[in-house]
């Protein structure tokens, strides 16, 4: 079986079947909800996977790139960032509509309505495309949006995703009600909604999204720490 372990705001971390460990949208130090810290990988990590450039999304991803020696898959932008600054070669770039077979699976990048700003030491010359991911790993598919706002794109994912890995925090991204739609939109098995309620400005009420969403997907709430088996 697979794992997916929320760590937290928008931070997740899938460990295969195999033994591969991926860590997407590394935000640990100053994250009110983290229960772990970067350190809890630097005894092997095999892949990273930024959405965008935002601190909440990438504050320690600098650190762990340069701790682990992970593989980066991200946005053409921020791979070359991490290339021309961080000195980091191991970085492979994508862009929107664009998929790619890796060992661990595919991964497909998907349109995020969202900043570009990448928050980083170095990175005054660099702006990215926030994406989110589709990601096909033993027999399931999963999306996870990144930062988003609702758009008609996400049609185009009906058919395509077993899970989906939504944004509720409203503000800054889909609110609750927004993000119901887009399950509409998308029908996926299950529905694990994320961030939410690191600061009151997105505090939202994730038992209100499940009214919205249930019976066409089941929602699953998960608390930092938690974690759910996928085939």
């Amino acid at each position: 079986m697979n794992r997916l372990t929320f760590h937290g705001h928008a931070t997740f971390e899938i460990v295969t079947a195999d033994g591969t460990r991926l860590l997407l949208d590394p935000y640990f130090v100053n994250n009110p909800q983290a229960t772990v810290g970067p350190d809890h990988f630097h005894d092997g990590l095999d892949y990273m996977l930024l959405t965008h450039g935002h601190w909440d999304h990438s504050e320690d991803a600098w650190d762990l790139l340069a701790a682990t020696g992970c593989a980066l898959i991200t946005s053409v932008e921020i791979a070359k960032y991490v290339s021309d600054v961080l000195g980091h070669e191991d970085a492979h770039g994508m862009a929107i509509g664009g998929g790619c077979d890796f060992p661990f699976g595919r991964v497909k990048m998907t349109s995020a309505p969202h900043g570009g700003r990448i928050d980083a030491p170095g990175a005054e010359g660099y702006t990215c495309t926030p994406a989110g991911f589709v990601l096909h790993i033993g027999e399931t598919r999963l999306y996870f949006a990144g930062d988003t706002a609702l758009t008609m794109d996400m049609q185009l994912l009906e058919g395509q995703v077993d899970v989906a890995i939504l944004p509720i925090g409203d503000n800054f991204t889909m609110g609750p009600e927004d993000a119901a739609r887009a399950a509409d939109m998308i029908k996926p098995r299950t529905v694990i909604p994320f961030h939410y309620g690191s600061w009151p400005l997105i505090e939202q009420d994730p038992e209100y999204f499940r009214t919205l969403v249930e019976p066409r997907s089941d929602v699953l709430v998960m608390a930092p720490g938690d974690s759910y088996e996928f085939k």
